[in-house]
C-alpha cells in the first residue's frame, strides 16, 4: 500500500513537466469531467434534500392524521384530557413534539411538557386556518435558533372548525446532518473519480505523448540526413503503425539517397567520357594540323559522334526534368507507327553489326494509324532498342517485331542479354534505378519511356529472366476507323488527347 501511494505521489510530481498535448488534455478533458462531477453532486444533493424533506413532511402529515382521528373519536372528552390520553398510548412521540391548540389559538398541551405563552409565533397554524383543507406547513427557526419543520392540521371535532388544531414540530438538524454527510460522501467519491481519471488519463496520454515525442526526435534526425535511426515499435496500434511508416520512410529515403548519389556519379561519368574524347581529339587535331587528313577526319568523326552522344544525354536529362515537373508536352497527330519504328531500328543496325550482334526486325505489311507524338514515340523506341543492344553480349540477338491485335499496336523488343533479376524487375522503371551498374546510362531512360507511353494511353511491360534475356512490350491504341465512311475523325481525337494531357499537367 505504501509503494502504491509513493508511486502515486511521484506520478503527481511528474505532472509538473507535462507537455503541450497533456496540458490541453488537462484543461479540456479534466475540466469537462470536473464540470460533470460538480453537476452530478449538485443534482444529487438537491434530490437527497428533497427526498428527506418530503419524507419528513409526509410522516408529519400521517402522524397529524392519526392524532386528528383519535381526537375526533373522543370529541365528547375535554380536548386537553383527550390529548393527554393520546400521548400516553402513542409511540415514537420522542421523535417530534406534539402540540394541541384550542379554539383561541393557545397551546394547551405539549408532548415536551413545556408551557407556552401567547407570544409564540405559529405561521403554519395561521396558514392552516385560512387554507381550504385546514392543513399548512412551515420551515424556519425557533426562538433558540434551531431549524424546525412545523405541520398544523385543524381539528374537525365540531361541524364547523373553530380553530382547534394539532401541531407537530420536528428539528431539521439531524436531517440536515444526514444530508450533509451523504453529499460529502458523494463529493469525496466524485473527487476520487476525478483523481483516478487524472492519474489513469496521464498514464494513457503519456503512452501517446512519449512515443510521439520519440517519433519527432527520430523524424528530426531523418530530416537532417541520418537514415540509420530506427523507431522501436512498442505498441501494436496506430502508434506502432506510425513507427512502421516512419521506419519505411527512412528506408525509402536511404534508398533514394543512394540512388541519387549513384545518379550523380553516373551523370558525371557519362558526361566526362564524351567530353574527354572531344577534348583529346581536339588537342590531337590541333597538334597534327589539317595536313594529316586521315587523323583530321578520324578525329572530327569522333568529335561529332561524341557531341551527338552528349547532346542525347542532355536531352534525356531535360526530358526527365520535364517529366518530374509535369511540363512534358506532346504534339499529337496521326502517324504511321511502322515508319517511326523502322527509323529507330535503322539507327542501330550499323552499331549492332560493329558490335557483332544480330538485330532482326519483323513488321506486317500494313498497320492502323496511331494518334501520338512522332518524336516522343521514336524516342521510346530508340531508348528500348538501345538498352537491348547495350545489354546483349557479342553474337547475341535483338528481335524487334510489330503486330496489331484487338485495337492495339503491339511493339515487342526482345534480346538474349544478361536479363534482369526478379528483385530488380519491379524497380527498373523507377527513376535513377540501374539493375546493372556496370553498363553506361543514367537509369532514367525507362522511367521517361514509361511516362511517354502512359501519356499515349498505352502500356509498357517488361518480362525478363536472369541469364536468358529481356522482352519489352509496348501497347498503343490505334485510331478507330468509322465503318460507314472508312475515315477518321482525327480532330476530335486530338482535342480529347490534348484535354487529357492538360488535365494531367494541372493535377
Amino acid at each position: 500500500m505504501k509503494s502504491f501511494w509513493n508511486g502515486l505521489v511521484e506520478r503527481v510530481k511528474s505532472l509538473r513537466s507535462i507537455g503541450r498535448i497533456t496540458k490541453r488534455w488537462l484543461v479540456n478533458f479534466i475540466s469537462a469531467i470536473f464540470a460533470v462531477i460538480v453537476v452530478i453532486v449538485v443534482f444529487t444533493a438537491f434530490f437527497i434534500n428533497k427526498y428527506y424533506y418530503d419524507s419528513l413532511e409526509r410522516q408529519l402529515e400521517k402522524e397529524a392524521g392519526y392524532v386528528s382521528d383519535y381526537l375526533y373519536d373522543v370529541q365528547t372528552m375535554d380536548l386537553r384530557t383527550a390529548g393527554i390520553e393520546y400521548l400516553e398510548s402513542a409511540q415514537n412521540v420522542d421523535l417530534y413534539e406534539l402540540q394541541i391548540i384550542d379554539a383561541s389559538g393557545k397551546i394547551i398541551l405539549s408532548s415536551t411538557g413545556f408551557e407556552y405563552d401567547d407570544a409564540v409565533a405559529m405561521p403554519d397554524y395561521e396558514l392552516a386556518k385560512v387554507a381550504e383543507n385546514g392543513i399548512a406547513k412551515w420551515k424556519g427557526k425557533n426562538t433558540g435558533g434551531e431549524k424546525i419543520l412545523c405541520f398544523s392540521k385543524l381539528l374537525e371535532r365540531n361541524e364547523v372548525p373553530d380553530g382547534e388544531a394539532v401541531r407537530l414540530l420536528v428539528s431539521l438538524e439531524p436531517v440536515n446532518r444526514r444530508i450533509f454527510l451523504l453529499v460529502a460522501l458523494i463529493s469525496v467519491i466524485g473527487f476520487f473519480m476525478l483523481f483516478f481519471v487524472l492519474i489513469s488519463g496521464t498514464y494513457f496520454i503519456n503512452s501517446i505523448v512519449n512515443p510521439v515525442r520519440q517519433i519527432g526526435t527520430i523524424a528530426d534526425k531523418i530530416a537532417k540526413g541520418d537514415f540509420t535511426v530506427m523507431l522501436k515499435k512498442d505498441y501494436d496500434d496506430e502508434i506502432g503503425d506510425l513507427c512502421d511508416i516512419i521506419n519505411n520512410m527512412s528506408n525509402e529515403l536511404a534508398a533514394s539517397e543512394k540512388m541519387k548519389n549513384e545518379f550523380i556519379s553516373s551523370v558525371s561519368h557519362e558526361l566526362r567520357t564524351p567530353l574527354t574524347a572531344i577534348k583529346g581529339w581536339g588537342e590531337t587535331i590541333m597538334a597534327c594540323g589539317t595536313e594529316d587528313t586521315e587523323t583530321f577526319q578520324r578525329g572530327m568523326k569522333v568529335i561529332i559522334s561524341e557531341s551527338e552522344r552528349l547532346s542525347g544525354l542532355v536531352e534525356d536529362l531535360l526530358d526527365f526534368s520535364h517529366m518530374q515537373t509535369g511540363r512534358m508536352s506532346m504534339n499529337f497527330d496521326r502517324l504511321d507507327i511502322l515508319a517511326e519504328l523502322g527509323e529507330a531500328v535503322y539507327l542501330f543496325t550499323e552499331r549492332a553489326n560493329q558490335e557483332k550482334k544480330h538485330l532482326v526486325y519483323s513488321e506486317p505489311d500494313n498497320m492502323s494509324y496511331v494518334l501520338g507524338d512522332a518524336n516522343r514515340l521514336k524516342q521510346v523506341f530508340v531508348n528500348i532498342i538501345d538498352n537491348a543492344v547495350k545489354y546483349t553480349d557479342e553474337d547475341g540477338t535483338i528481335m524487334v517485331t510489330a503486330t496489331e491485335q484487338d485495337g492495339y499496336a503491339i511493339i515487342s523488343v526482345s534480346d538474349t542479354g544478361c536479363g534482369i533479376s526478379e528483385a530488380d524487375l519491379s524497380k527498373v522503371k523507377e527513376r535513377f534505378y540501374k539493375a546493372n551498374t556496370t553498363r553506361r546510362g543514367f537509369g532514367i531512360g525507362l522511367a521517361v519511356a514509361d511516362e511517354i507511353v502512359s501519356m499515349h494511353s498505352g502500356e509498357l511491360n517488361i518480362l525478363s529472366k536472369e541469364g536468358i534475356g529481356t522482352t519489352v512490350t509496348i501497347k498503343l491504341p490505334v485510331i478507330p476507323v468509322r465503318q460507314d465512311t472508312a475515315s477518321i475523325d482525327i480532330s476530335a481525337i486530338i482535342s480529347e488527347k490534348e484535354r487529357i494531357q492538360s488535365d494531367e499537367q494541372e493535377n
